[in-house]
């Protein structure tokens, strides 16, 4: 059967155009600016696709199209779609009728750090010999891909609550029929289908319901949003999380890593060198969840010391003239201060400079303005690529430079970045490549023979 991906690039259609390709199907899709590091991974794995929304021949030639939720009324290759009567779903909906319902579903949800403890989780239970199958928003280097269709009973997958397409206007996350739910957080995103917290509320307590009874709801003691939504009906057992605090599951900080234990009793310790509090929260969720899939205290312990992190999440990307430079796909207030407090308490150096697109509608919209000055006071030198009008609301701060440019960009830290310096590049889009060309720039020039 050949399936067609409208929207391939993104990182979960690609995970569901991998997971098609395992499956035994014909894979193709179109998309426009396909980025790093999906780019790259489509073409490892031999999956073709089109640049552009216009209709082709693989388009014309596919059984069934599978609709990515960025695709609208009014592009062509959508019109053609609708106008030709072909076969069309949506991702969410496709996966679970061909691949979760025949498996054991892990969800984790939340605004932060649901890509990072789906990869810890997946390589939990790979190195316990449990073969997960996953899709991850993100590309693993533990795995080196973001989806696997995987051989064992279990399935861990990136539970967006984001809609599912232009037809299907529900959060992706009511396809999975879960039984084990994570959460971490919830807070204000998605300002282009959610217009508010209490819209995005609304929506979770369907993340609960297909819980069964025999399952569980893991989340952090804590959060009030969270707290609020499940005073609406929760069917299945309750296991609260917390980093330092007591909760059903906590995690105790070391100096490098943390001790797990559960109702006070300690089970095991993580050792590893991931910075922040925020990684330590991931890991304490990844751990607990993989206890319920059956596998043992030191296993997991000993697969988190294993962990790589996911590409663009505080990723070093190279480091010339003893400057640093870090991608971070950080693109709301709170996971943007959660980054850059985490640098700035490694210690490793004496100044930060963050370097921030706004490219998501929500930070365009400018509704997270007034979050924006405390999320950035861990840096040094903040620049932003001209946000139009954001940066009315928000870009007067007395140490912010604004540039048009990412050339321009480049210039200003190659005039005043000195050795041990980090820069932070912040982007949930490619952000025209400014990490590579901000380390090539930095590269000593070779002397010109005469």
């Amino acid at each position: 059967m050949k399936l067609y991906i409208l929207g391939i690039s993104g990182t979960f259609m690609s995970g569901l155009a991998i997971l098609a390709k395992e499956a035994g199907f014909e894979v193709t899709g179109c998309d426009a600016q396909c980025y790093s590091p999906v780019k790259e991974l489509l073409q490892q794995k031999n999956i073709p696709w089109h640049e552009g929304y216009e209709v082709n021949n693989a388009f014309l030639e596919a059984d069934c199209v599978i609709v990515g939720n960025a695709m609208k009324r009014g592009v062509p290759i959508v019109e053609a779609m609708l106008a030709q009567k072909k076969p069309y779903i949506s991702g969410p909906q496709w996966l679970f009728e061909q691949v979760l319902c025949k498996r054991r579903v892990i969800a984790i949800a939340g605004t932060h750090g649901k890509t990072t403890t789906t990869s810890m989780l997946a390589h939990i239970l790979d190195q316990a010999g449990l073969q997960p199958g996953f899709l991850i928003g993100g590309v693993a280097p533990n795995f080196q891909t973001n989806a696997r269709l995987g051989a064992g009973e279990w399935f861990v997958i990136e539970a967006d609550e984001y809609d599912s397409a232009f037809f299907d206007k529900r959060p992706k996350f009511m396809h999975y029929h879960h039984e084990i739910a994570v959460l971490h957080n919830l807070e204000f995103d998605h300002a282009d289908i959610y217009t508010h917290l209490e819209a995005i509320e609304q929506q979770f307590p369907y993340y609960f319901r297909p819980v069964p009874t025999n399952g569980v709801v893991l989340m952090p003691r804590a959060d009030e949003a969270l707290n609020r939504v499940i005073q609406q009906g929760l069917y299945s057992p309750l296991e609260t999380m917390s980093v330092g605090d007591s909760a059903d599951w906590s995690a105790q900080p070391l100096t490098e890593g943390f001790m797990i234990a559960r109702q006070h009793q300690p089970l095991a310790t993580v050792n590893w060198k991931l910075l922040g509090h925020f990684n330590r929260a991931n890991g304490l969720s990844a751990f607990a969840a993989s206890q319920r899939a059956g596998v043992t205290p030191d296993q997991a312990a000993h697969a988190l010391s294993t962990f790589i992190p996911v590409k663009r999440r505080l990723e070093l990307k190279g480091e010339v003239r003893g400057i640093s430079v870090y991608d971070d796909f950080a693109h709301h207030p709170t996971a943007i201060q959660k980054t850059l407090e985490a640098l700035k308490a490694s210690q490793r150096h004496p100044r930060i400079w963050a370097v921030l697109e706004f490219a998501s509608y929500t930070m365009k919209t400018g509704v997270h303005a007034d979050k924006m000055l405390q999320a950035l006071s861990s840096a040094d030198e903040v620049l932003v690529l001209s946000p139009q009008a954001f940066e009315l609301k928000i870009c007067n701060a007395p140490s912010w430079r604004v540039y048009p440019t990412t050339q321009q960009m480049i210039e200003a830290i190659m005039v005043g970045a000195k050795a041990g310096d980090a820069v932070l590049v912040m982007s949930n889009r490619g952000f025209e490549n400014i990490h590579m060309r901000l380390l090539q720039a930095l590269q000593p020039q070779a002397p010109v023979t005469p």
